[in-house]
């Protein structure tokens, strides 16, 4: 018996040996056929699988331990949320679910003729979400994302009942539709069975934890952006658990900086490339962005358009004083923060003006026609809320509008004005910003600006200020990725790492002059309009 064992093994051995030579043979192979591919075709190469969960796609790719993108190993998977009438918006969570274990599939089939093993796993994953499971962590409820704004009046009823201004300088939030105090109340008061029955209120990142290792473990990345954390203590806020009726064991717990998981054996099973590496906690992606994109210190601000917008500083220390109204407050983990303002509408306004208004044009010739348009000679004011409104007034009630139109107006002009109104909106957010990171540097990223460079020179004019537009492609991903490497002591620090810059829009003075009149007039009817509160609610209900 002894000896057919010690025989066995070494079959065993030489069959491996040959499986190993076969897979040189065919990584050699592959390089050849691509030399894009920057793997080594030596011996085996240590890679990380970042995951970016998006709102809008879900997207997986390989980096090297460099922080560099393995180039063809990339699968995206777009996706939308289903939008309803009365302001919801929502993903159906298995569905959801199941999207990033065919992502994952795919990717692995994709490199499955590489050398190469995965030491460990980096994810970044949208901010704001909820999903309440049961007490076997299967779904109750959809995947409520940050643009559903039918907890605007919970938000409103918060305000009445908790000081807001203290609770946003311990949170780093305001009361608003799109965090999870505002949600659960509304919740607990319009669908009270449902409410009942939700033992765990996750984000989606830690119903993915729930399913990949069986514990669903969140980041301080994460729960800072529920509004439902002390940012200052890294701890659940003890206050707002009180007022929404909900205790620490309804909420999932905070893992430390440098925790790591392993899959549950049926994913091991599934992917056995994946069953021993280390699987990092998600960060959310607007830090990550940042990160991604160079900007790490108070020198360099992140200004992102992608479905959304943001503008975003990070650094380290804490925040002395009150945060500015206008701003939030996130953090990066527990020696980072973030803070800045972001925009419901960006991207995906520009995508639903195209479709609704017809723009059949191809991507050069609509730029083309943006270009030949002068600043504000539309005289139109686009208020740009199709999706209520965060910074800077947080009124989850505001609805977008388009002043100005006569017989005359063409729908290019509308297109222009409304990327536009986007722009005054980011000249506001910039001037609150400006206080934590005065005259840094701007970069811009996201898919809405590499799409059209009239937008980034659009608001450079506005700003008065450079854009610097990354040439970092998704800086999402790859801020996943180096924070991975760090906690793993790989990379000594974050700040090591530059990011390339595609092209410099410099602002023109003329235009800026004619823009700042242009944001006056904005502004005006802003504060006629979704800044008062009344008529706010008026235009919601009717």
């Amino acid at each position: 018996m002894r000896d057919e064992n010690v025989n066995d093994t070494e079959t065993r051995r030489r069959g491996d040996a040959a499986k190993e030579k076969e897979m040189l043979r065919m990584n050699s192979s592959f390089l050849a056929a691509s030399p894009r591919l920057p793997l080594p075709a030596s011996s085996l190469s240590s890679l990380i699988l970042s995951l970016d969960v998006g709102t809008s796609s879900v997207r997986a790719a390989f980096y090297d331990e460099r922080g560099d993108e393995v180039a063809g190993t990339e699968v995206r998977e777009e996706r939308r949320f289903s939008t309803t009438e009365d302001g919801g918006a929502e993903l159906d969570a298995e569905s959801a679910v199941e999207q990033v274990f065919g992502v994952i599939d795919e990717t692995l089939a994709r490199s499955a003729g590489l050398n190469f093993f995965v030491e460990s796993v980096a994810v970044s994953c949208f901010w704001h979400s909820l999903v309440g499971v049961d007490t076997n962590g299967r779904a109750l409820t959809p995947v409520y994302g940050w643009a559903d704004t039918r907890a605007a009046r919970a938000a409103e009823t918060l305000r009445t009942q908790i000081d807001e201004t203290r609770t946003h300088a311990r949170t780093g939030c305001r009361f608003h539709a799109s965090y999870w105090p505002a949600k659960i109340l509304w919740l607990r008061e319009q669908h009270r069975d449902l409410f009942q029955r939700v033992a765990q209120w996750l984000s989606f990142s830690d119903l993915l934890a729930m399913r990949f290792f069986g514990e669903a473990k969140t980041s301080v990345s994460m729960a800072s952006g529920t509004g439902l954390l002390d940012i200052h203590e890294c701890a659940w806020d003890e206050e707002i658990l009180s007022r929404l009726g909900i205790g620490h064991k309804n909420l999932p717990p905070i893992a430390g900086d440098k925790e790591f998981f392993g899959l549950a054996d049926e994913y091991a099973k599934r992917w056995p490339r994946l069953a021993s590496a280390r699987w990092f906690q998600a960060i959310g992606d607007g830090a990550a962005n940042n990160i991604g994109a160079g900007c790490s210190t108070r020198e360099r601000v992140a200004l992102m358009i992608g479905t959304s917008g943001a503008m975003r500083v990070v650094f380290e220390g804490g925040v002395s004083g009150n945060l500015p109204p206008e701003l939030w407050c996130y953090r990066v983990d527990r020696r980072r923060i973030v803070i800045g303002g972001a925009l419901s509408d960006g991207g995906g306004l520009y995508e639903w003006m195209k479709e609704s208004l017809n723009l059949s044009w191809g991507d050069a010739e609509l730029e083309r026609e943006l270009a030949q348009l002068e600043p504000d000679s539309h005289g139109l004011t686009v208020l740009p809320f199709w999706s209520g409104e965060r910074s800077t007034g947080w009124n989850a009630r505001a609805r977008g509008a388009i002043m100005g139109m006569t017989a005359h107006t063409r729908p290019v002009e509308i297109l222009r004005a409304a990327m536009e109104a986007v722009a005054y909106r980011f000249a506001l957010v910039a001037r609150a910003v400006e206080g934590f990171a005065p005259g840094a540097e701007i970069i811009a990223s996201g898919g809405a600006l590499n799409a059209s460079p009239i937008w980034a020179q659009i608001i450079a004019d506005v700003l008065g200020r450079a854009i610097n537009l990354s040439a970092v492609r998704e800086a999402s991903s790859r801020g996943a990725t180096l924070l991975a490497l760090e906690a793993a002591g790989k990379l000594k620090s974050i700040g090591e790492t530059g990011a390339p810059i595609l092209q410099t829009f410099e602002p023109d003075s003329v235009r800026h002059e004619r823009y700042k009149q242009a944001l006056e007039r904005h502004q005006k009817i802003y504060e006629l309009t979704v800044a008062d509160q009344e008529v706010a609610k008026f235009l919601s209900e009717t």
